[in-house]
């Protein structure tokens, strides 16, 4: 199976300080289970957090809401099953009998019975009520998966050694098996969909007739979902997943939706058009069905956004509402930071080039690169050079690594180039050098970033430098002091600190931490702030939403 030339659009994504395990959705709300035990409630709207569950003592394994939204039962490392009032936060019932991890809980649609596996072996059939374990189903390995039937409270499905069971509430199992690792009703209880490797199938409840099958291209698939009217199927499969339509005689692919960098722990469709995952890479992420991102500089029908190059220089231009993007491809692509869909994208001569830089000026791009001890200007609309500028390296003997930058000017007038400690800036419009300083040479790779006439060289995250360009025709100012780029009003972003801090009174306003505490580089410009990583990643943050909270 070859995946599209489009992928989804990623509406918005929620960072977390750990990492997120299952998730559950009614109604707007989410419950998302971290490591540490605690229960996160957030606002599927706005992604704000509402609400902390405390009272497991390790880690959540499952989740889900009850039919009336009213409760959310939950299953932990710490072998116990608990069940929540969603109103207050406060545990309800506590159910304990599992000598092991319970993996997986689902609750009756009638809210009457909870139905818990465990890896010690064993499914329990607990009466809410009560609080009393009614029937114990012995099994002969751990029990993955187990879930009730949305319609039928008598029915429900469990997972364990590669073998999907069926059972009724009084613990006999009903014939057949089924070959799989994962299984999930439809919200009407018709079907049901089971993850077998490579293989997704869609069954009769009733007459276990096969309703549509389809292949993935691997086997590792880890979880499957109806949408919430049946028309489609998510499937996760490592860090990607994948929306199938299943309602005509050939199931296709419509969606393929790219971007965390770990595994995938969980999904949720929020609406027939939505879908939110949860992944370890500390990230829960809200996806667009149906508004797909296409790149323009795709011609391949069967390339994929994954074989696209790492990120080497991101410019922000927060006013015009994009930010651009080049890869070490040459490809540049300029993104809507509102809806996140590439509006432009073209490949330019750069892809030789360590060092390049764009900027839209007055409604017109402007792109830089570097090569051959050369400055290209380059017009990408007429695809021709405009300038030439001599750049020589100058590199100093006692030098071990390779200690360049190039960047344009926010307002389009001048090129700074960095080379080995020494900084040098020329006229876009003449060519002409307009400003140069020699700090000496710097050992680790550093980075510029440009605010204004002023230029700040960044390195090992806690030692800088910076220049003022600000007066043609003389010698740059050199800079004291902790270097910061203004940021709406009062606001200074500290880039050593990686956090942005209230000019007059001092206090962090916020701050990058965990895996993006250590951006490559970061710009800031109006009310967004976007930063580059090692990992190739691009993080975007509107902070229009961050200063009110």
């Amino acid at each position: 199976m070859g995946l599209p030339a489009e992928w989804g659009m990623c509406s918005r994504t929620v960072l977390l300080d750990d990492y997120p395990l299952p998730l559950s959705y009614w109604k707007n709300t989410i419950a998302v289970g971290l490591m540490n035990g605690d229960i996160v409630i957030f606002n599927a709207i706005t992604g704000s957090q509402t609400a902390v569950f405390s009272g497991h003592t390790y880690y959540i394994t499952s989740l889900i809401f009850s039919s009336d939204g009213i409760s959310l039962v939950s299953g932990s490392y710490d072998n116990t099953v608990k069940l929540w009032d969603v109103q207050t936060g406060g545990v309800v019932k506590t159910f304990s009998g599992h000598t092991h991890s319970v993996q997986s809980v689902s609750i009756s649609a009638d809210c009457t019975m909870i139905v818990s596996g465990s890896k010690d072996k064993t499914i329990c059939l607990w009466d809410i009520q009560t609080g009393e374990c009614q029937y114990v189903i012995e099994q002969k390995e751990p029990v993955q998966h187990v879930c009730f039937s949305p319609t039928d409270t008598q029915y429900l499905l469990s997972v364990n050694d590669g073998k999907i069971w069926q059972w009724d509430t009084s613990g006999h199992q009903i014939l057949p098996t089924y070959d799989g690792f994962y299984v999930s009703f439809s919200p009407d209880g018709t079907q049901f969909v089971l993850c077998s490797g490579a293989v997704i199938t869609v069954q009769n409840t009733d007459s276990k007739a096969i309703v549509a099958e389809f292949h993935m291209a691997n086997n590792k698939t880890s979880f499957c979902y109806f949408s919430p009217d049946g028309r489609l199927v998510a499937v996760a499969a490592g860090d990607t997943a994948y929306i199938w339509d299943i309602t005509g005689s050939d199931p296709h692919l419509v969606e393929t939706f790219i971007g965390h960098t770990r595994i995938i722990s969980s999904i949720a469709f929020s609406s027939p058009s939505s879908l939110i995952s949860a992944s370890h890479d500390q990230s829960i992420k809200f996806w667009q069905i149906g508004v797909s991102s296409t790149d323009p500089a795709k011609t391949d029908q069967k390339s994929t956004y994954l074989t696209s190059a790492p990120i080497k220089s991101i410019t922000l231009q927060a006013k015009d509402g994009i930010v651009i993007l080049i890869d070490w491809d040459g490809v540049v692509r300029i993104w809507d930071i509102s809806t996140g869909i590439c509006k432009k994208s073209f490949k330019s001569p750069a892809k030789a080039s360590c060092y390049s830089d764009v900027q839209l000026i007055d409604g017109r791009l402007v792109f830089v690169w570097l090569a051959d001890e050369k400055i290209y200007v380059w017009d990408p609309e007429k695809g021709e050079v405009l300038k030439t500028v001599d750049a020589p390296r100058n590199i100093p003997m006692t030098s071990e690594y390779q200690h360049e930058d190039l960047r344009i000017s926010k307002d389009g007038s001048r090129i700074f180039y960095l080379c080995y400690g020494t900084i040098k800036a020329w006229s876009i419009q003449t060519g002409e050098v307009v400003g140069a300083d020699g700090g000496g040479w710097i050992r680790s790779q550093p980075t510029l970033t440009v605010d204004g006439t002023q230029v700040w060289v960044y390195y090992n995250q806690t030692s800088d430098q910076g220049w003022d360009f600000g007066i043609p025709g003389s010698s740059p100012i050199k800079l004291q002091g902790v270097p910061t780029l203004h940021f709406g009003g009062t606001m200074v972003w500290n880039n050593s600190l990686s956090r942005i801090e209230d000019k007059i009174t001092g206090k962090v306003v916020f701050q990058l931490s965990g895996r993006f505490a250590k951006p490559l580089d970061v710009q800031c410009n109006g009310y967004c702030l976007a930063a580059r990583y090692v990992s190739g990643e691009v993080l975007i943050l509107d902070f229009n939403y961050v200063f009110l909270q």
